[in-house]
């Protein structure tokens, strides 16, 4: 059986301008990166914005398990099967971050027979989008240090600053920093710290202005610190803000790429999902919904996490409303919700399988909650037994929900088609799509909507240095922003080690900080760490490139 990496490289790639002539692209709208990738220029967006708007589709799943759903997989194999049974569709997915890569996660292009091409430049570089965002982000951070260094004529007290510098790699050692050490020519002193690039403010920035004037004017109203007698200094007070969209001028452009059976795909922005708002860019979604009669997007991990805040935050930035929402299921994540061990997930076991199954239940009602029709994608691996894959479909005949077998990973596009049948005819049922709070709420009641409603919580606890921030966000008067909760992927509640669908389980908030220029509220529950570590045998151990110049070990 050939690796992720071994079908990439063997597949025959269309020209990009090729791709794009598909959905009525010209090549004086794109800006070329080689032969297989571009940008999209501003005069695309311009000249389609009157297009009527396709039907928007959001891909999510059950919460992640290291078993793999296949989420990314499922969404450019239902791209693919769209092509199949003759509808126009465009793919809208994030660009990679380093740190999975080379991390544990490994890359994020799809898998098997339904990737998104070229998949080592996807899962590496790229078009330079997440090093021109680190640079941007690294930029104020170092202008604020300058003008502490030069006179500190805003008074910004060292002890209170919040812009923290990135990186686009896992590397627990940044954590917690001191810097300025040396003598007086080389700073002041002072405690920093390093976030992973797709934590960043600057990302969910980029990923959320709807053009370069949007970007300029979010930068310049990060909150970068306090001053000795408490007020706020912004980034437009340092006068970072033009400087900064210099350096984003392209990165805010979506990038144009393909699946293995020539599907256009927008890869733009990066946001990890539990840390971040777990979205690809706006300008990338609407552009898709200009081009095609489908676009077909993702979110990140599970449906507590990404695909809430998809709905909460980026449909509220951006006005979008969508028509369906596809929630990708397996057997193997199921029967490790149910207790069954990565080792053992192969193996059939109903008890198991059983037990875990209340998970995709939550997940269900939790998406019918916003008033959008559903569908279970139930994602087949080849280990999975006929009885376990039946017993699925009928838990979800029982609970009324709308559901499609996909073999995308095997079969690519021609192994989606039921999917994509299903997802046609589910557009087409009336959808009331809502928010699962309003903006009037306060920090604490939006905080307390989300964990109760969405997570299942019995109560929503606080820190002393919770209180105190929210307390302070409040009189900034950013209580009326969405929230955007930092959350382990692995549970529904703020504890990696309850699977399924735990009860009667408590939250705590420990911290919250304002992204003021992205327009929302992040708040800290359980132990999330804004700067992943590698793990004992990172992925890196594996990737290696032979003499003639070709990658092995990529997934």
């Amino acid at each position: 059986m050939l690796s992720d990496i071994e079908i990439a490289q063997q597949a025959e790639l269309l020209p990009i301008k090729d791709v794009a002539a598909r959905i009525g692209i010209s090549e004086d709208e794109l800006e070329f990166y080689g032969k297989y990738k571009a940008k999209l220029s501003d005069e695309l967006g311009r000249r389609v914005s009157r297009n009527p708007d396709g039907k928007l589709v959001l891909v999510t799943a059950i919460n992640p398990t290291p078993a793999g759903e296949g989420k990314t997989t499922t969404t450019a194999g239902l791209g693919q099967a769209m092509a199949k049974i003759g509808k126009k569709a465009v793919i809208a997915l994030r660009e990679p971050s380093l740190g999975p890569v080379f991390g544990i996660k490994g890359g994020a292009a799809g898998g098997g027979y339904a990737q998104v091409l070229p998949m080592e430049d996807i899962n590496l570089h790229f078009t330079g989008d997440m090093h021109a965002i680190t640079s941007a982000n690294n930029l104020l951070c170092a202008m604020l240090d300058n003008h502490l260094q030069q006179g500190n004529e805003l008074l910004i007290d060292p002890r209170r600053v919040l812009i923290k510098r990135c990186l686009d790699m896992n590397d627990r050692a940044l954590r917690n920093i001191v810097i300025g050490m040396g003598g007086k020519v080389n700073g002041i002193v002072r405690e920093d710290h390093f976030i992973i690039t797709v934590a960043s403010e600057v990302m969910a920035i980029l990923c959320l202005a709807s053009d370069i004037d949007d970007l300029k004017q979010r930068l310049g109203r990060i909150l970068v610190a306090y001053t000795f007698d408490g007020k706020p200094v912004y980034a437009r007070d340092l006068k970072a803000q033009g400087a900064m969209t210099a350096l984003l001028k392209d990165a805010i452009k979506p990038n144009l790429v393909q699946t293995l059976e020539g599907t256009p795909a927008i890869m733009h922005g990066g946001p990890f999902a539990n840390i971040a708002h777990g979205c690809n860019s706006v300008r990338a979604t609407k552009l898709a919904l200009k081009l095609a009669d489908y676009c077909i997007t993702e979110a990140g991990f599970g449906s507590d996490l990404g695909a809430e805040k998809f709905l909460d935050i980026k449909c509220r930035c951006a006005g979008l409303k969508p028509s369906a929402i596809v929630l990708v299921a397996t057997c193997r994540a199921l029967k490790y919700n149910g207790g069954v061990p990565k080792s053992e997930v192969s193996k059939e076991n109903l008890d198991a399988l059983r037990r875990g199954i209340v998970n995709l239940g939550v997940h269900i009602e939790n998406m019918r909650a916003f008033g959008v029709p559903v569908v279970v994608a139930i994602n087949r691996f080849g280990t999975d037994s006929e009885e376990e894959l039946k017993f699925i479909e009928y838990y979800c005949l029982e609970n009324g929900a709308d559901f499609a077998l996909s073999d995308v990973f095997s079969k690519g596009g021609e192994g989606g088609v039921a999917l994509a049948n299903k997802v046609v005819e589910v557009c087409e049922k009336h959808s009331s799509f809502m928010y699962m709070y309003p903006m009037e709420f306060s920090v604490k009641e939006k905080i307390e909507a989300v964990a109760k409603r969405v997570y299942g919580a019995a109560k929503v606890n606080y820190t002393p240095q919770a209180e105190k921030a929210i307390a302070e966000v409040e009189a900034l008067g950013a209580g009326e922003l969405p929230v955007c909760i930092a959350k382990t992927q692995y549970s529904l509640s703020d504890n990696p080690a309850l699977l399924g669908a735990p009860k009667d389980f408590e939250i705590t908030v420990r911290n919250v900080s304002l992204s003021n220029g992205a327009g929302f509220t992040v708040v800290y529950t359980g132990d999330i760490m804004t700067m992943p570590g590698l793990p004992k045998a990172p992925a890196a151990h594996s990737i290696d490139v032979s003499s003639d110049g070709r990658i092995s070990g990529l997934f």
